[in-house]
C-alpha cells in the first residue's frame, strides 16, 4: 500500500516522541477510516473520521505543485482551429491532451471574458469548495479539522489524477446554484404521445447540463397497430429519430460534445426487427 507523505510524517514524528518510551497500543488502520465518532450527548449526529494520508495540516495541496503556463489548442482533421485558450495554469506533470480536454470541455465561463476560468486552480478549487462546503453546512464530519483534512485530501486527489469526477460534476459544482451531478438517468415512458413528448423535455434538459440519458421505450405501442383515432401508430423507432435528433443538438453540458443516449427495446416488441436494424439505416 502507497504511504503518503502525511503518513510517512506522522510515523516520523511518533518514532521521535516515543523513543525509549514504552510503544502505545497499536491502533487497526481500519478503526479511524470511515468510523464515525462516538459523542457524550446521546442523541447528537455524531460525523465521520477522515485521517490525512497524502497532505499535511497547514499546507495547501495547490502550493506543491509545480505549475506552468501553456496554450491550449484543438484542430480539426483538416488542421483547422476548432478551440483556442491561451495562458493557462496548468499543472506540469500534466499532459498536453489533458490539459486540452480540461480547458475545453470543463472550464467555465465565456471564452475571452474575466469569467472565463484560466487555471485548474480555479476548476479543482470550485468543485472541492463547493462539497466542503455542502459537508460543513450538513456537519458531515467530526470537527472542523477533520473536515480540512478530507477537504485537502480531495484536492491532492484530483490535482495528481489520482481520482476524478464525472463530466456534470465538473460542469456544474459550484457553477449552478442547484447543480446536476449524476453522470446518467434512467427514464421511463408511457404509450401517450403527452408522456412521449415530456420524456424528449426531460432528456433535452439532461443532456443541457451534462448527463447522458438511458429510456426504455417498450411501453409505446409498434408500428403495426392501429390508433383509436384511424391511421397507424408511428412506433418506437420513429420516436427515436426525434430523441436522437434532440441528442445532437443539445450539446452535454454547454459544450462541443454530443449527448450521450441509450434506448431499450425488449426483445418481444414486434417492432424488434426495426429496432435491431435503425443503426444500419442511418450509417447508409
Amino acid at each position: 500500500m502507497e504511504r503518503g507523505p502525511a503518513r510517512e510524517a506522522a510515523v516520523s514524528a511518533q518514532q521521535a516522541e516515543t523513543a525509549g518510551a514504552t510503544p502505545a497500543s497499536p491502533v487497526h488502520p481500519e478503526s479511524s477510516r470511515g468510523r464515525k465518532t462516538a459523542e457524550s450527548n446521546g442523541d447528537a449526529a455524531p460525523g465521520l473520521e477522515f485521517p490525512r494520508y497524502f497532505t499535511l495540516p497547514g499546507v495547501d495541496p495547490f502550493d506543491e505543485v509545480e505549475w506552468e503556463i501553456r496554450s491550449a489548442v484543438i484542430g480539426n482533421e483538416k488542421g483547422k482551429v476548432v478551440f483556442e485558450q491561451r495562458d493557462v495554469e496548468i499543472p506540469k506533470f500534466w499532459s498536453q491532451q489533458a490539459t486540452n480536454i480540461v480547458v475545453s470541455k470543463y472550464f467555465r465561463g465565456q471564452l475571452g471574458t474575466p469569467d472565463r476560468e484560466r487555471s485548474v486552480k480555479q476548476l479543482v478549487g470550485r468543485v472541492v469548495d463547493t462539497i466542503t462546503h455542502w459537508a460543513r453546512e450538513q456537519r458531515y464530519f467530526a470537527s472542523e479539522d477533520v473536515l480540512l483534512s478530507f477537504s485537502a485530501e480531495l484536492k491532492h486527489l484530483l490535482v495528481y489524477q489520482k481520482a476524478a469526477f464525472n463530466s456534470p460534476v465538473w460542469f456544474n459544482c459550484g457553477f449552478e446554484k442547484a447543480p446536476q451531478c449524476s453522470a446518467c438517468f434512467i427514464n421511463a415512458v408511457q404509450d401517450t404521445m403527452d408522456s412521449i413528448l415530456m420524456l424528449a423535455r426531460t432528456e433535452g434538459m439532461l443532456f443541457k447540463f451534462g448527463s447522458g440519458t438511458g429510456s426504455n421505450l417498450s411501453a409505446i405501442r409498434s408500428s403495426k397497430e392501429l390508433l383509436a383515432g384511424g391511421g397507424t401508430a408511428s412506433g418506437p423507432v420513429s420516436f427515436m429519430k426525434g430523441f436522437d435528433a434532440f441528442a445532437g443538438v443539445i450539446k452535454s453540458g454547454g459544450k462541443t460534445r454530443r449527448a450521450a443516449k441509450m434506448v431499450i427495446l425488449y426483445a418481444d416488441h414486434p417492432d424488434m426487427v426495426d429496432f435491431f436494424n435503425c443503426k444500419v439505416e442511418v450509417v447508409k
